[in-house]
């Protein structure tokens, strides 16, 4: 099991200059966690595509199924005070900090691209390049 950040799902299913190291990823390591957070920040990234005329609402709505299909049975509710605490001793956003804390919590590696998240924790979270099972 890992934690994946939301870019993670996101290169898998949308597609990006990291697709090939998800999909690399997800054939090595089949069972993905998530807080439940991922969810709003994909339908961010979903309206994104949309607002710039690359998703119709109706490709927008397949991909949202495909990545609750995905990720059904790794959701989490995150500790807020584990995620607080986590934003008092770093610069990252509380958002940030549900990934890190569910990592942590579950006792496995947050993989991830975000460059803060890497640069903050590195004893939890490795990069989408670097990640070996």
């Amino acid at each position: 099991m890992i934690v994946v950040d939301t870019n993670l799902i996101a290169y898998l299913l949308l597609g990006g200059e990291k697709t090939e190291q998800a999909r690399s990823i997800v054939e090595r390591d089949t069972q993905w966690a998530a807080p439940l957070l991922w969810r709003s920040e994909f339908r961010s990234v979903l309206a994104m595509f949309m607002r710039r005329g690359a998703l119709t609402s109706g490709a927008a709505i397949e991909f949202m199924q495909e990545a609750e299909t995905l990720m059904q049975d790794g959701e989490y509710q995150v500790d807020s005070r584990r995620v607080l605490e986590l934003v008092e001793s770093s610069k990252c956003s509380a958002y940030d900090c549900e990934f890190v804390a569910l990592a942590r919590h579950l006792s496995v590696p947050l993989v991830t691209s975000d460059k803060q998240i890497l640069s903050e924790f590195p004893d939890t979270a490795v990069s989408i390049e670097e990640y070996r099972p």
